[in-house]
C-alpha cells in the first residue's frame, strides 16, 4: 500500500533530513515503525504500573526493601564466605 504525506518543514530542516537520507520512503518507514514500536512499549509500561499502583497495601520503605535484598543476599552467600 502507498500513502502520499504532505508536511510543511522550515527549509533547514528539510535539507539537513534529505543530506542525512531521512526523507526516503524506506528510512521513513523505518522511523514510524520504531515510533509505534515505542508508542506500544509506553502503553505496556502504563498498563503494567497502573497494574502495581492498584495493588492494596501500603508501599514498601526503603528500609524495608533494603532488609529483603540483604536477607536474599545472605541465603545466596556460600556458607562461611563473606
Amino acid at each position: 500500500m502507498s500513502v502520499t504525506i504532505q508536511v510543511d518543514l522550515l527549509d533547514a530542516l528539510v535539507k539537513e533530513a534529505r543530506d542525512n537520507g531521512l526523507l526516503e520512503s524506506k528510512r521513513l518507514g523505518e522511523l514510524l515503525s520504531n515510533e509505534l514500536r515505542r508508542a506500544r512499549a509506553r502503553k505496556e509500561l502504563g498498563g503494567m504500573l497502573e497494574h502495581v499502583r492498584s495493588q492494596p497495601g501500603e508501599p514498601m520503605s526503603m528500609e524495608d526493601i533494603q532488609a529483603e535484598a540483604n536477607a536474599v543476599r545472605e541465603k545466596r552467600r556460600p556458607e562461611g564466605g563473606r
